[in-house]
């Protein structure tokens, strides 16, 4: 399994993304060490990030989601994801990435952020991040969960919603020999 938790800054990817990881037995990377210097300059300064500016960093997440593939291993990483062309890229490093959803109140989002001790990216920022989200649609197959609920909950209906994968992974399709009865 390949699992992408996204959602704007504050909404807790990383927190729901080592407890899955740890609930499924697989390795979690944190998306946001994989931001260049450059980037983490940027949002510290509280300057938003361009697609430009993101290209790279998506790219190492979907390096990441490939090197998994490859190993046929799992992994868990947190990514923002905010827009369909950022989900595409990384789907791009593993077709069967599934996307979980993290969303919220802003409100409730920007005290998250607020409260937090130590993280680059400043509050200022969230409006912007809000701005360029979209949602990821039914036909991405996400898994929505409200950043309210608590991260227990959130475990247990995300988990609840990958068991069919987990329980059923991807095989290849069988061939056939067309000289068989």
């Amino acid at each position: 399994m390949r699992i992408v938790v996204m959602g704007v800054s504050g909404c807790g990817k990383s927190t729901l993304g080592r407890a899955l990881a740890e609930a499924l037995h697989l390795n979690f990377v944190e998306g946001d060490a994989l931001h260049s210097p450059a980037n983490i300059e940027r949002m510290a300064a509280g300057i938003a990030l361009t697609d430009a500016d993101r290209h790279d960093w998506l790219q190492a997440v979907a390096g990441q989601l490939a090197n998994a593939t490859a190993s046929s291993a799992g992994v868990v990483v947190s990514c923002s994801a905010l827009k369909h062309s950022y989900r595409d890229l990384l789907r791009g490093g593993a077709a069967d990435v599934r996307f979980v959803h993290l969303h919220g109140d802003p409100g409730l989002l920007s005290q998250r952020m607020a409260a937090r001790q130590g993280h680059y990216m400043p509050p200022s920022l969230l409006q912007s991040q809000l701005d360029t989200l979209e949602p990821p649609g039914d036909d991405e197959q996400p898994i929505r969960l409200d950043i309210a609920w608590p991260l227990e909950h959130q475990l247990a209906e995300a988990l609840r919603q990958l068991a069919p994968a987990a329980a059923h992974p991807a095989q290849p399709a069988p061939t056939t020999n067309p000289g068989a009865p």
